[in-house]
């Protein structure tokens, strides 16, 4: 049986800052109109003052230039809902027509993968963002090596800035979201590290199913 909520996990190291108190959005959708779709993002800035608002940014996808992601940062999920219901419709129309099979996903805030998360886009240039599935009996495991394996050799590499990990509600869900400074710097991490990291982490028995995207930030898609 599923929990319900987002509870929270087993304790696994101390909590980052943010422990508990933000909702990520990640919104993915393949785009068919493109300058449409990119005037309809400035319209987003209409974000600021909302209730509850942390942050958003987004770009386009390295490996499909139609393909655009945003990921937002709302205080709580109650917030998030009250927006929904009051404003969301109107920023949305905007972008009408523009874009086909958007998929939206929500996932509550764990800890950072480095320390000092904060929900901003202005000093990085790109996006790494990883959606894993978990096997059921592994969920524990994984949380822990993300902490004790991944992070410290994220947080190792001088150009990622920061990240999070976050769990969605149902389906043994988790979303690392990872900010760098270029994507020279984040080539170099993944070279030299990845296939050690995954070994050491026992990362293959975890996963149930992964799937990511290299990003492209789009300066002018930040709130």
């Amino acid at each position: 049986m599923r929990r319900s909520g987002f509870p929270r996990p087993a304790s696994t190291g101390p909590p980052g800052p943010y422990d508990g108190a933000v909702l990520v959005k990640w919104i993915r959708c393949n785009v068919v109109e493109r300058t449409g779709f990119e005037r309809g993002q400035r319209k987003w800035a209409g974000l600021l003052g909302e209730p509850g608002f942390r942050g958003q940014g987004g770009g386009w996808s390295r490996s499909d230039p139609e393909v655009a992601h945003v990921f937002c940062f709302w205080e709580s999920r109650a917030l998030y809902d009250s927006f929904m219901a009051r404003s969301h419709a109107r920023l949305a129309s905007s972008q009408a027509g523009t874009h086909r099979d958007a998929r939206v996903r929500l996932f509550e805030y764990r800890f950072d993968v480095k320390m000092g998360f904060e929900p901003r886009f202005t000093d990085v240039d790109l996006l790494r963002v990883a959606h894993c599935r978990v096997h059921e009996d592994r969920t524990e495991h994984f949380s822990l090596m993300q902490r004790k394996v991944w992070n410290p050799a994220m947080a190792g590499s001088p150009g990622m800035v920061r990240g999070v990990f976050a769990e969605a509600e149902a389906d043994r869900e988790f979303l690392v979201l990872s900010m760098w400074d270029s994507a020279a710097e984040r080539a170099k991490y993944r070279t030299e590290r990845v296939e050690r990291l995954v070994l050491r982490a026992g990362t293959g028995a975890d996963l149930a199913a992964l799937a990511g995207d290299v990003i492209d930030l789009e300066p002018a898609w930040t709130v």
